[in-house]
């Protein structure tokens, strides 16, 4: 079982500790993106590695062409991608200049802030699920976390912002309960409608989160209704001007992003040798990107998603056996011992050997938090289980995991402890089991 909490500490000494963290781990980010921004500067392709997609369409932007042209050509508005990081870029394009080293510099940094600072959900999500020493211990594992270093300081994505998000959004669900007024809940569905223009993979999660709000709310005796209508219209405030954009370019509902259909079929095409083929994507493959410009972007993901449905249709047996190798991708990165597949993954060994640690630290603490009662558990296991689901069936990449590692630092740091005081008290028991002199 954990250990027993210390009394809390003061307020001066927990401002103290956390801005230790978020500084530590932002020089940590700061450094690496000194070594790796030159990554982002490659002209392959006309600066492709520079955001990939979302470079793309924020040039196009910062051109004065709009949200479109998300591959190599000038093929008109898009949908490929929800609006709030490519227009982010955009603004650094539009100060910096497109494709340049402070451009690089300045969102890589921007990145490594977001991450630094989640430092701060983590703490108080923790404190308030587990107590101040489980918070201490998971914000310090935050700060000095591989993963969040790496991805906050060679991706330009919207991955550091998107988790940052997320982890508030977590963490107001365990406060919000206690709350009787509106503005806390409206501002709880506005934090949710500009993290789905962020990233809508995470809506997987809104149900579930307000659903156990609302719970927890009626078995305290409180009228939850309005304040739970107040949270979704503010959600639809905040959602709806992009969908009116969508529908308005495309004369077609299209909520959020159009691009779910294609990483579906990149996933399901009977190309096994790796968890995200190259040869099924319009970025990596020439006949893909000919047909993505010939037939147009609504055209061709149609298409995508006749070849995904009819390959996951005449192949039962191969798309669960694949869903199955990505679910235990996910939580120990384990693809493939091939030596084709270790050439293009060298660093999967260690990668499994982290990933497996962590995995187990945050069910042990998970379990712990079920033996001992604790409600909280819940909200942790609704993201383990319905977060990642969309990624089992398509492409799960650690960096789409990203966006709940937080929820899993708290559990695997709640679980570490668990582990160590396990072994104290066994040391113990064996000394004072054993014979004195």
């Amino acid at each position: 079982m954990p250990p027993t909490e210390n009394p809390p500490e003061t307020s001066d000494r927990v401002q103290s500790s956390l801005l230790l963290m978020i500084l530590v781990a932002l020089a940590l980010r700061l450094v690496v993106v000194a070594f790796l921004y030159p990554d982002q500067l490659n002209p392959r392709r006309d600066h492709w590695p520079f955001g990939y997609e979302t470079g793309r369409i924020a040039r196009a932007i910062a051109q004065g062409e709009g949200f479109a042209n998300p591959l190599f050509e000038k093929t008109g508005p898009t949908a490929w991608m929800t609006p709030v990081y490519p227009y982010l870029v955009a603004g650094v394009f539009k100060l910096s200049g497109i494709y340049t080293k402070s451009s690089a510099i300045i969102l890589l940094s921007l990145n490594s802030l977001f991450s630094a600072l989640t430092c701060v959900p983590i703490f108080f999500m923790a404190r308030d699920s587990f107590g101040q020493r489980t918070a201490i211990w998971a914000g310090w594992v935050w700060a000095l976390f591989p993963y969040a270093i790496y991805l906050s300081a060679d991706w330009i994505w919207e991955t550091c912002l998107t988790t940052f998000l997320l982890s508030w959004l977590f963490y107001f669900a365990l406060r919000l309960e206690s709350s009787s007024r509106v503005w806390p809940w409206a501002g709880y569905g506005l934090l949710w409608g500009l993290t789905a223009l962020s990233d809508p993979a995470v809506l997987t999660l809104l149900p579930l989160l307000l659903g156990w709000i609302c719970l927890r709310s009626h078995r305290r005796g409180q009228r939850w209704g309005g304040l739970a209508t107040a949270a979704v219209l503010a959600f639809g405030i905040v959602v709806t001007p992009w969908f009116v954009r969508n529908y308005r370019t495309f004369h077609q509902f299209v909520p959020f992003r159009d691009a779910f259909w294609l990483v579906m079929h990149v996933g399901n095409n009977g190309d096994t040798s790796h968890w995200a083929p190259d040869a099924a994507h319009p970025s990596t493959s020439a006949s893909e990107e000919q047909q993505y410009n010939s037939l147009g972007e609504l055209s061709y993901m149609k298409e995508k998603k006749r070849e995904a449905i009819q390959f996951i249709t005449n192949h039962p047996g191969s798309f669960t056996w694949l869903t199955i190798r990505r679910f235990v991708f996910t939580w120990t990165g384990f693809w493939s011992f091939s030596r084709e597949y270790l050439e293009m993954e060298p660093l999967d060994p260690p990668n499994i050997l982290m990933n497996l640690t962590l995995t187990l630290c945050a069910l042990a603490g998970l379990r712990w938090a079920f033996r001992n009662g604790n409600h909280v558990a819940v909200p942790y296991v609704f993201v383990l289980i319905a977060f990642p689901m969309i990624y089992y069936i398509s492409i799960p990449q650690m960096p789409y995991r990203h966006r709940i590692d937080p929820e899993i630092v708290v559990l695997a740091s709640y679980g570490a402890m668990g582990v160590v005081q396990a072994w104290k008290n066994k040391l113990s028991r064996v000394s004072e089991a054993a014979p004195q002199a």
